[in-house]
């Protein structure tokens, strides 16, 4: 299990991060589609190379070729609006916010899976690259869609579990050299 050895990869030094890398993903009580679309949503959202490359696999295998997709699509289109809606936000001229974006995001609309499951992707990695206003927007969506703040909490575990992982692997990976 690709799991395993990404925990085994950890230093000890971060033994926090093995277990709670083991209990955010082998405890979860997110729906298995929920999960690994999160995980692989995450996983790329890391920019870490072996994070993605040891995750990746068991989550095509719990995903359908649907959900494979919307997941990958979930961390392009944040890549492109975290970091367009949190450059508005954080810019202190608020005409900003009065332009129009102009930018195409179509998979939001028509993600090929549920959309809450495409808006927990989205928020999960929108806390990855740290955009108040697109978490404020698909936790606003989630919640009117009925999920409770313990699934939100669950994906934003999930992502923080994961961003920690590949920051500290790919740190070790350089201090290797």
């Amino acid at each position: 299990m690709a799991l395993d050895e990404l925990k085994s990869a950890i230093p000890d030094f971060a033994k926090d991060l093995k277990l709670n890398l083991g209990s955010v993903i082998g405890n979860s009580d997110l729906p298995k589609q929920q999960l690994w679309g999160t995980v692989l949503a995450c996983a790329i959202a890391s920019r870490s190379p072996k994070v993605l490359r040891e995750l990746e696999p068991e989550a095509k295998a719990n995903l359908s070729a649907e959900a494979y997709t919307a997941a990958k699509s979930a961390a392009a289109v944040m890549a492109m609006n975290n970091v367009f809606y949190r450059t508005r936000h954080l810019l202190s001229d608020p005409e900003y916010g009065t332009l129009r974006a102009g930018l195409r995001m179509n998979v939001i609309g028509n993600p090929g899976v549920e959309k809450v499951d495409f808006e927990l992707w989205s928020l999960a990695v929108s806390a990855i690259n740290g955009c108040g206003q697109c978490l404020d927007s698909h936790e606003q969506v989630l919640r009117k869609a009925g999920v409770d703040r313990e699934t939100i909490q669950e994906a934003v575990k999930v992502a923080s579990v994961i961003q920690a992982v590949g920051v500290t692997l790919d740190a070790e990976a350089v201090l290797a050299e």
